[in-house]
């Protein structure tokens, strides 16, 4: 017993380090791009990789960021890891994208690996967010915006998909950190001041 709880644990040990490594720094470095961290918003995730170096370097972060969520929650599900675990292991990655070690304990917003991780533990509910932040974005045109919307119908759609009250406290866990680190954004959506893809990041 006391074995396999400690399996868990250095694995949500090892779910926080994948998620802590910054693929947008990383993709932008092999490409010979900006580093996002000195440009448009200065954010390392997808959004500001995507408007300071290009779409081959958005679509990389973009595929990393959520393959670590995918890679960590799958892999603990496949394995057959109790719930609890899979999704303490899932928030683990999500807390490593946003607290990254290598970063001093920052990072991203979490959109991308949070999405791949409810992937990677409920891949039609993934879909789902995933379609909803799709949509969203393409219609107003506000990256923040569509993750917001996503998150937000999270908790929603984890009760009434799946009935599952762990999932469901789960995910207001997730919305909460998507929340924390979308507060400049939303201060500057209920502004109008929140730039659209394809414009200048603020």
């Amino acid at each position: 017993m006391t074995e396999g709880i400690l399996s868990y644990v250095v694995a949500a040990i090892g779910a926080y380090v994948l998620g802590s490594i910054p693929f947008g720094i990383l993709v932008a470095k092999a490409l010979g791009e900006i580093d996002p961290r000195t440009s448009g918003s200065k954010n390392i995730g997808f959004t500001n990789v995507l408007r300071v170096s290009g779409k081959k370097a958005g679509a990389m972060t973009l595929l990393g960021d959520i393959g670590k969520g995918v890679l960590a929650a799958g892999t603990a599900q496949g394995l057959g890891a109790p719930h609890p675990w899979v999704l303490i292991i899932g928030l683990s990655v999500v807390i490593g994208h946003i607290f990254s070690m290598f970063l001093g304990f920052k990072g991203g917003k979490g959109v991308a690996t949070a999405l791949g991780a409810v992937l990677g533990m409920e891949w039609f509910l993934g879909l789902c967010l995933f379609g909803i932040w799709i949509v969203t974005v393409a219609v107003f045109r506000y990256s923040s915006g569509g993750a917001l919307a996503a998150f937000a119908s999270f908790p929603i759609l984890a009760y009434f998909l799946n009935g599952d009250l762990l999932l469901v406290l789960f995910s207001l866990g997730i919305l909460g950190l998507i929340v924390y680190g979308h507060t400049d954004n939303i201060s500057r959506l209920l502004k109008g001041a929140e730039p659209k893809i394809g414009k200048t990041a603020i």
